[in-house]
């Protein structure tokens, strides 16, 4: 759908600075925006690259461990019928961490993994199981405590305090993951009664 919008507005763009005799406009535009797109992308690969290698050196070491004791009553009521020592629980943990220190993009492949390997253990493989289920909720909200994709476009576009999106990121994020984890409980047990 978007490679037939952005096409369309593309050419209504360029109609419209044609008729109202403003081409110069739109080419000053178009380079502006080309090396802001560069400075924005130079940013966002420094902060990626420096929390991929921190969500590596965690996998790597007894810090799982660490996060995995510390996250279980969590996903111990989340996913009550998840197996504690399976892969997908340890891929779940490491894409929770990274939600939480606001990387989407690292967080990401970790999601992907985990939802494979929920697929493998899942009974019924044309059905999502309530463990996945709550997961994709989870992930769709992403609790943040850290907003570090937000924080680098904030901070690449000039605002003069970046972090000042923190607090307002933590309540939409909490309310939403909430509201999707209530949701969530209340269809599983009527899918369970039935």
């Amino acid at each position: 759908m978007l490679n037939k919008i952005w096409p369309v507005f593309i050419i209504l763009s360029f109609i419209y600075a044609l008729l109202k005799s403003k081409m110069p406009e739109l080419n000053d535009s178009i380079f502006n925006s080309c090396s802001q797109t560069v400075e924005m992308l130079l940013t966002f690969l420094g902060i990626m690259c420096m929390w991929n290698g921190i969500m590596q050196i965690i996998k790597e070491t007894t810090l799982i461990d660490k996060i995995k004791k510390l996250l279980k009553p969590f996903m111990k009521f989340l996913f009550p019928e998840l197996n504690k020592k399976s892969k997908a629980y340890e891929e779940m943990s490491m894409n929770i961490v990274a939600n939480l220190l606001g990387l989407g993009n690292a967080a990401t492949p970790l999601g992907l993994k985990a939802m494979q390997s929920l697929q493998e253990e899942n009974e019924n493989k044309e059905t999502l199981s309530n463990t996945m289920i709550m997961f994709l909720v989870l992930n769709t909200a992403s609790i943040q405590i850290i907003p570090t994709t937000i924080i680098a476009i904030r901070s690449s576009l000039g605002a003069e305090n970046p972090a000042k999106i923190i607090v307002p990121v933590w309540i939409s994020t909490i309310l939403a993951a909430s509201a999707g984890i209530l949701t969530v409980k209340i269809l599983s047990k009527r899918k369970e009664k039935k």
